[in-house]
Order: C-alpha cells, then structure tokens, then sequence
C-alpha cells in the first residue's frame, strides 16, 4: 500500500506516518523500485497498534521503548507486559477521572434544567410585564 493509502485507511497524515518511522515507532518500511514507501500487512498492523495506543493516552517515548523491546526479541516479554500493565493503570485513572467530570457536568445540565430555565421564564415574564406597562400607561 502506498503512503496515500496507509494515510486514508488510518486517518493518520503522510507527515505522521512518516514521522512513526523516523523516531522507530514502526519499523522501516519498505520501497518499491522508484523508492515510493510499500508498507506491508505487517506494517499496518504496526501502525494500528500505535494509533490504539496514542488513543488511549500512550506517550510517544513509552510507546518507543516498548518498540524497540519487540524488536529485542523474547527476552524482553516480562517488561513489555510490565509497560503494557503500566499504561492500563493510567487509563484507568483517567477514565475514572472523566467519569467524575461526565458526573459533574450531568450535575450542571440537570440544575440548569430544574431552576435556572424557571428562573429565566420568570424573568422573560416580569420583563414582558414592565414593557407591557411602559407601552400602555
């Protein structure tokens, strides 16, 4: 697949996927003979599992460090997985952190419904009065 592709498929820009692999985030893709980027099944799996993991909070680095292990071989499973438990922690804490803030916004729509939109009907009402009553003296 060309870079045009890889870039729709994904959602992801050209500049991005490029960078990815500069900074090791995928590994080197491939060229064709007029050395025009072919990335492979293999290469969108790569690029999947990054934009799963920049989605869910994964930091650039982290994600870089946890390459770069792969790319280490079997050796280094047990930090992998300690990486992965990692990052599971910390999206934890911040879906925890935004189910408080949904929370708290619920909060503030449901006042709003219940005392301030009878508050500015009340006020729409005498305003509808005191101009009834500067018309008609």
């Amino acid at each position: 697949m060309t870079i045009a592709e890889v870039s729709k498929k994904f959602g992801l820009s050209p500049d991005t996927l490029r960078y990815y692999e500069r900074i090791g985030l995928i590994p080197r893709v491939n060229r064709n003979e007029s050395g025009i980027r072919d990335y492979t099944e293999e290469d969108c799996k790569w690029i999947e599992f990054i934009k799963c993991m920049r989605s869910s909070g994964v930091q650039v680095e982290t994600l870089i460090e946890y390459v770069t292990l792969v790319q280490q071989g079997d050796e280094t499973i047990e930090a992998r997985k300690q990486i992965l438990i990692e990052q599971r922690e910390k999206l934890l804490s911040r879906i925890e952190e935004m189910a408080r803030a949904l929370e708290r916004l619920n909060f503030k729509i449901e006042q709003y419904e219940t005392k301030l939109i009878p508050a500015e009907n009340k006020l729409k009402g005498l305003a509808h009065n005191m101009k009834r009553r500067i018309m008609d003296p």
